[in-house]
Order: structure tokens, then C-alpha cells, then sequence
């Protein structure tokens, strides 16, 4: 049975697919041209290139297909073309998930974002996959976009289309090449970037365990459902005291108004728009930042038999792997990939 993924030259992906291999399975991945494929190196896994916007190439990857990790996704915060956000992720995902119907695949695991269900809520309970977000609430073009896409993937899914819906929340770990937004948080600290914290909060969660959950949601998932992978809920304050702990760095002290954090992050674009570099401090995630993004997932716990580990292990795992290759100063990166020098 072969086992198709997509996404897995990124963070998360790339686990789902070593794990998929680890366990036994047969993998073929779909990788775009202009792809670094780096990553990959060492992964027993066939390797078909094509793109979510060729249903051509999608239709030749899907060929004796049981499975599909729908991984892929385009998580940029900001981008002078946001329209790119939306055709790969929503559109991307549309065609995808027509193919796969069209040459009657088993099952589709689409992996959706926390971000689609970690709104406001009234009183006490946190959000979890009942809550029922809006449009209105995805702050940003990527939030927007994956409310959208999962909107697709539950469309599919009442259409007869095999899909369970997975949203993963803020995975930490080893392999994170970008780095993630989540990432750059534990980059900037260890790099003495960070000053200064603001008041807010995530959910965090070992990749590794993210990616099994995927795998759980293959087997056990219920189409249509959707499933948090998330472990432990953190300030921002948490999370910098658990990195000073971990490296002996100190952590910030200072709070900063979100207010002065927004200022300096529309500073930041503006900056961006007339240089052409990304943004340090990109506005939406500052707005996103005005709300922790705090959730449960006992659902996935319930029906998948997912047991998250402890999150601490997880961020000195990242720590330590930053660390050799190439994140800190004194570090170099080489061939698109950071590798750390010799001592």
C-alpha cells in the first residue's frame, strides 16, 4: 500500500513521512522542483515532483495510492503577494482533495492549524473542536486561508471524500530548517533577540508527537472529524523561562504593551516594503499575539489513543538542535542548510 505525502521538505511533514517509512510503510512524496530537498536526505521514500497547482502532476502522484498526508502548506506571515497564500492553500487543497477522490484513495489525513478553532470564548471553557469559529475571526491571509481550506476538506468529506481533519498546534522539536514562527521565538532567545516578551500564549507541542498523531488519525480517525494535536498550554513568559532553564540564558523581563509591539511591527513592514527583506516583526503575528492561543485536546486523546509527552524535552531537543546546525553565531549554513562548524 503506498502512502502519499505532501510537505515533507517542511518541519512537520518531514516527520510524518520519516515516521510512515520507520513504521513500515511504502512513501512517495510529492516535492516541487524548486524544492530543497535536503532535508530529505537519508529518507527511504520514492519522490514525484509536481505541484498543487498541476492537477496533471497530482493525478501521476495519486497513481496506487491507499493513503494521503495532505501536509503541505504555506504558512508565511507576510508576503507583498497574498494571493499566493490562498492558491496554494485553499486551492491547492481543493484539487488535491478532488484527485484523490477521483482515484479513490482509502483515506486523507489533512493537516489543518490550530488557528482555525483557538478564538475567544465566553467564560471559562477552552476552545476545542466544537467551537465554531468565523472568517471574520481568522486574523491575517494565513488564518483566513486555512479556514478556508479546512472548510474544503469538510465539504470533501460530506461529498463521500475519505478526509480526517487534523490541526496541529505549535509542534517544537528537531528539523525545523525555516524556522517556524514558533521556531523563531526559540532562535531570537538564544540569539539575545528577545528583550523584551508580550503578554500572550500557545499550545505546545513535541513534533514528534504531533506526527504520530497524524498517523493515529489514519487509523483511527472518524471522517469528517476534526482532531487537536496539542499538548500543553504556555505564556510566552512560560516558555522563555523553561529556554533560560534549559540554556542558562536569562529570560526578558520586560512586558511589552501590545500596543508598542504593533507600532514597531507596521515600523518593521514598512521598512520590508521598501527594502524587499521579510519582516522581523510581522504585523499579523503581533495581532495574533493580542490572544493566547490556549485549547484542549482530550478528543484526540479519547479517539486516537494520542498521548502527548512533555513539552520541556521537546524544547531542548530544538534547542540543542539549533545549536548544531548553524543558528547561533559563529554557526554556518551550506547548501541551503545550516550545518555547524567544526570546534
Amino acid at each position: 500500500m503506498t502512502t502519499l505525502v505532501t510537505g515533507a521538505t517542511g518541519f512537520l511533514g518531514n516527520h510524518v513521512a520519516r515516521q510512515l517509512v520507520a513504521a513500515g510503510h511504502s512513501v512517495r512524496l510529492l516535492v516541487r522542483s524548486s524544492s530543497n530537498l535536503a532535508s530529505l536526505e537519508g529518507l527511504n521514500a520514492e519522490r514525484v515532483t509536481g505541484d498543487l497547482q498541476n492537477m496533471a502532476s497530482l493525478d501521476r502522484a495519486m497513481k496506487g495510492v491507499r493513503r494521503v498526508f495532505h501536509v503541505a502548506a504555506d504558512y508565511r506571515l507576510w508576503t507583498r503577494h497574498p494571493e499566493e497564500i490562498y492558491e496554494s492553500n485553499v486551492e491547492g487543497t481543493r484539487r488535491l482533495l478532488e484527485v484523490a477522490g477521483q482515484n479513490g484513495v482509502d483515506r486523507i489525513v489533512y493537516t489543518s492549524t490550530v488557528a482555525t478553532i483557538a478564538v475567544p470564548v465566553h467564560g471559562s471553557v477552552l476552545p476545542n473542536e466544537e467551537t465554531q469559529a468565523t472568517l471574520s475571526q481568522m486574523i491575517g491571509h494565513y488564518k483566513r486561508s486555512k479556514f478556508m481550506a479546512e472548510l474544503e476538506a469538510t465539504k470533501a468529506a460530506s461529498a463521500g471524500i475519505p478526509v480526517v481533519i487534523v490541526n496541529p498546534t505549535a509542534p517544537v522539536g528537531p528539523g525545523d530548517w525555516k524556522p517556524t514562527p514558533t521556531g523563531r521565538i526559540i532562535v531570537d532567545f538564544l540569539n539575545g533577540k528577545m528583550p523584551a516578551y508580550v503578554d500572550t500564549g500557545l499550545n505546545l507541542v513535541a513534533v514528534e508527537d504531533c506526527a504520530a498523531g497524524h498517523l493515529l488519525a489514519a487509523e483511527k480517525g472518524r471522517i469528517g472529524e476534526r482532531y487537536i494535536l496539542g499538548a500543553r498550554n504556555m505564556t510566552l513568559k512560560e516558555i522563555l523561562g523553561a529556554l533560560a532553564a534549559i540554556t542558562g540564558r536569562p529570560a526578558p523581563r520586560l512586558r511589552l504593551p501590545h500596543a508598542v509591539a504593533l507600532a514597531a511591527g507596521y515600523a518593521d513592514e514598512l521598512f520590508s516594503r521598501i527594502t524587499g527583506r521579510e519582516p522581523q516583526i510581522p504585523v499579523e503575528g503581533v495581532r495574533m499575539s493580542r490572544h493566547r492561543m490556549f485549547v484542549e485536546s482530550d478528543k484526540a486523546q479519547r479517539e486516537l489513543g494520542y498521548h502527548p509527552g512533555a513539552t520541556e524535552p521537546a524544547l531542548e531537543r530544538a534547542v540543542r538542535w539549533y545549536s548544531e546546525h548553524g543558528y547561533l553565531p559563529g554557526r554556518a549554513r551550506t547548501n541551503g542548510v545550516t550545518r555547524a562548524q567544526a570546534a
